[in-house]
């Protein structure tokens, strides 16, 4: 087995997958290592993080490409976002946008395991990559032209803290059954504690996904909460909307925050997905904009690279720094658009101060009443900025 290699990637989830898939599809010759933590076999993530993810429109037209696109991802067509307790709303469309989907549902281990087969039947094409399976700490030191660290993790579990804030805040995720859903509907109610969303589920019109972010010794209480009092406080915060909450599975609490690089690249590396920013989950942004960087990196070293039949280490130096700080400037817009409206959105959609609940709710009804505003927003949510 070789010990250098034009490019090596560390971390096997969907980001790290999908920029070795889009970079062996773009130049299937490429001498390229991949160390993944996960065993070789799936059975672990076919067990494992069930929580619903949030899938633009644009990241699904970016994993068709590779044919990555999971199964049983049942699509938004309508976004209604409001308030509680305050007057204010807004209701996005797939109609006022013109695209068939505002965004799709999956959950996470469907779209890891969708990017492994995908990776696999690339790999059938492309003799010099190699895929390291169940690598462990310390990570294998290997030459090489670029480094992709691709190692993101969840808030708190991080090696590392640059930029960003603690929101003091965590998640309650599950899968909820209500009484009277809306098909294709997604809600993302603002409480004084934090956004409520309800999102679509492949389990069936009346069974949605729950993400629900509260402070954080409130969140932890909920989690221990028995059922039936788990459901009380749920419809008192939601309201009565989709009728009677009917029951509650799956409940797990992340902890929520904000990590940055202000840098993505140092030398000939560079960090992508949530390696290089973990955001907080409001607007579902997350696993969408480490796509967008995947993707985009994938163009830029297939392209450095396409030319060159052999790479030597000693003379690659100078290019991949070029190539890296053009994909970081290439990048920048759409990374301090999407850091900065969920950071926003956070922050302010939160504070009991009456000024900012009424400025919210003015806020919010503007969104509905000026569409070029919301357009704006919604195509921001769904391709990012370009």
């Amino acid at each position: 087995m070789s010990t250098s290699y034009a490019v090596v990637i560390q971390g096997g989830g969907p980001v790290g997958l999908a920029c070795a898939a889009w970079l062996l599809q773009k130049n299937p010759a490429l001498s390229l290592l991949l160390l993944d933590r996960n065993p070789e076999e799936d059975q672990t993530i076919k067990t494992g993080d069930g929580r619903g993810i949030a899938l633009s429109h644009g990241s699904k037209l970016l994993l068709d490409t590779i044919d990555a696109w999971p199964d049983q991802c049942p699509a938004i067509h309508q976004i209604h976002v409001s308030q509680v307790g305050r007057f204010g709303r807004a209701l996005m469309t797939r109609e006022e946008l013109k695209q068939e989907a505002l965004g799709h549902i999956s959950r996470y281990r469907d779209i890891h395991l969708s990017l492994r087969k995908a990776l696999r039947t690339i790999q059938k094409n492309a003799p010099h990559f190699v895929w390291q399976h169940a690598i462990t700490d310390p990570v294998p030191v290997f030459e090489t032209a670029c480094l992709v660290h691709a190692e993101g993790g969840l808030f708190k579990e991080q090696d590392w803290t640059e930029s960003g804030r603690d929101y003091q805040q965590s998640a309650i995720v599950g899968t909820v059954e209500v009484e009277k859903a809306i098909p294709h509907q997604a809600w993302e109610r603002f409480t004084h504690e934090g956004p409520l969303a309800l999102l679509p589920s492949h389990l069936g019109m009346n069974t949605l996904n729950l993400v629900w972010c509260g402070l954080s010794d409130a969140s932890k209480r909920r989690l221990e909460l028995n059922e039936a009092e788990f459901l009380s406080e749920l419809q008192n915060s939601f309201g009565n909307r989709l009728g009677r909450f009917k029951s509650i599975s799956n409940r797990r609490l992340y902890d929520l925050g904000l990590n940055y690089r202000k840098e993505v690249c140092e030398g000939n590396e560079v960090w992508i997905g949530n390696a290089a920013q973990t955001l907080h989950p409001v607007a579902g942004q997350g696993l969408n904009l480490g796509l967008r960087d995947a993707y985009l990196l994938a163009e830029k070293l297939a392209e450095l690279f396409k030319e060159q039949k052999e790479f030597r280490l000693s003379t690659q130096n100078n290019m991949v720094e070029a190539t890296l700080q053009d994909y970081a400037k290439s990048r920048a817009i759409d990374r301090r658009a999407t850091i900065g409206i969920t950071d926003f959105l956070a922050r302010v959609f939160t504070s009991p101060l009456a000024p900012v609940e009424l400025s919210r709710g003015f806020a919010l009804s503007t969104l509905q009443w000026l569409p070029p505003i919301k357009t704006a927003l919604a195509r921001q949510m769904m391709f990012g900025r370009r």
